[in-house]
């Protein structure tokens, strides 16, 4: 069948109006839009056949009952749901009533075509609202993860939006002991601060077993600025809560879900955070981020750098001191997991090598030393041995008891490729706004 015969079979099977005749078509011809395209097909037909020309109305088409004439329509209804909200990128997404979707299949088993032939009616749907929005909005379509995502419900007449969650990316420094990184819930409790009806004595009533974490002095300034509805704390890792992260700073990411702000101005923010957290942590460097972050700052192979402050139970001498560092320098370490996390950790023995090790001798009974060790290293352990539970440590070499009085972070890195490039980025200019 040549292409008038099957646009004829179309016609004549029912009233059809100029976009749904143009769908079938669309693979055909290119640079129109589907209205134009039916409308050049049914002239086309008048034309060959010496008939008039007859246009058939929306509201009168069998296949799409009326809703081609609709785009408008939506696309008003798809931005007056999100008026408040900021944003730079959208998708659009319709939920196609089942009698349309059959009728958009006979549409095309009635004039022989194949049943993928052309474009669908959701696809057309899609693009038609989604240009309007656009134009109104001055915003781009995105179809990997848009700032917004709408999905237009035919069948219920309703549109549902979706605001996909902002993410800011920064490095923390923690300069206090006893924070935690993340909220630290009591376990006995579960947050309540409550247990059997009376205060919890394990957490005193407070309903964790830490006042203050990193995550609480940092993520709430985020969630307010962007005016979500809440927000995570994603960390490269995470140090001891009584360990100091100083130096470069520890990498994180805030995800903020809900935003009706985007463009927020980042070296203000940091000053809030800053600010907020009252010298507590301080944070430097934020930057508007994609959500590829996120998985790249969870799963960073990072190596670490550590001070860690030493307590000897018996003399040690400076040569003494030297000596056994020299063998923990380079080392390949081998640790079961460490007795103070084995009950929310699965027991097992990790190999880790210590990159580089040095120790300054304070006093017969002091010593700081300073550690460069891969990732997943435990550096109490590597100084204390642990019952032996690590081989070699500073313990074992020395004979003596050693433990780790003061340990401080000095620096994460990344031993991979580079997670900070700026296509991770998200350009955070007030000026454009």
């Amino acid at each position: 069948m040549d292409f008038l015969a099957e646009a004829r079979t179309v016609i004549d099977a029912g009233p059809v109006c100029d976009s749904c005749l143009g769908r079938v078509f669309a693979d055909r011809s290119f640079g129109l839009s589907n209205a134009d395209r039916g409308e050049g097909v049914r002239t086309a037909v008048a034309l060959a056949d010496d008939e008039p020309y007859e246009a058939v109305a929306p509201a009168d088409c069998w296949v799409c009952d009326g809703e081609c004439d609709r785009f408008e329509e939506w696309a008003d209804r798809a931005v007056a749901a999100v008026q408040t909200v900021e944003f730079d990128t959208y998708q659009v997404g319709t939920r196609t009533p089942p009698l349309i979707e059959e009728n958009d299949r006979l549409l095309r088993e009635d004039a022989g075509l194949d049943p993928d032939a052309g474009e669908l009616f959701k696809s057309n749907f899609n693009r038609e609202v989604g240009k309007r929005i656009g134009r109104q909005t001055d915003t781009e379509v995105d179809f990997g993860r848009p700032d917004i995502q709408f999905t237009l419900d035919l069948a219920n007449d309703r549109v549902d939006s979706q605001i996909n969650s902002a993410f800011v990316y920064g490095r923390y420094r923690k300069l206090g002991r006893d924070i935690p990184q993340t909220e630290w819930p009591c376990r006995k409790c579960h947050g309540s601060g409550r247990r059997r009806g009376e205060p919890c004595d394990h957490c005193d009533g407070e309903g964790y077993l830490y006042p203050e974490s990193v995550e609480q002095l940092t993520a709430p300034v985020v969630e307010e600025a962007m005016e979500g509805t809440d927000a995570t704390f994603h960390g490269a890792g995470r140090e001891d809560v009584d360990a100091k992260m100083l130096g470069t700073g520890r990498p994180f990411v805030i995800e903020v879900e809900e935003p009706h702000r985007r463009r927020v101005d980042t070296d203000e923010l940091e000053a809030d955070i800053n600010a907020f957290a009252d010298g507590k942590v301080e944070v430097e460097g934020l930057r508007l981020a994609g959500y590829e972050l996120v998985e790249r700052v969870k799963e960073l192979d990072a190596s670490k750098t550590y001070r860690a402050a030493v307590e000897f139970d018996a003399d040690v001498s400076e040569s003494a001191l030297v000596d056994a560092i020299s063998e923990i320098d380079g080392a390949t370490i081998e640790q079961e997991t460490p007795q103070r996390v084995d009950h929310r950790r699965a027991s097992k023995t990790r190999t880790r090598e210590v990159l580089s090790a040095s120790a300054e001798h304070e006093d017969a009974r002091h010593a700081t030393v300073d550690i460069h060790g891969e990732g997943g290293l435990y550096i109490k352990e590597l100084i204390s041995s642990d019952d032996g539970r690590t081989e070699p440590s500073l313990a074992g070499i020395l004979g003596v008891d050693a433990t780790v009085t003061a340990l401080d972070v000095l620096a994460v890195e990344g031993t991979e490729e580079p997670f900070e490039r700026e296509e991770f980025f998200i350009d955070s200019d007030e000026d454009d706004t």
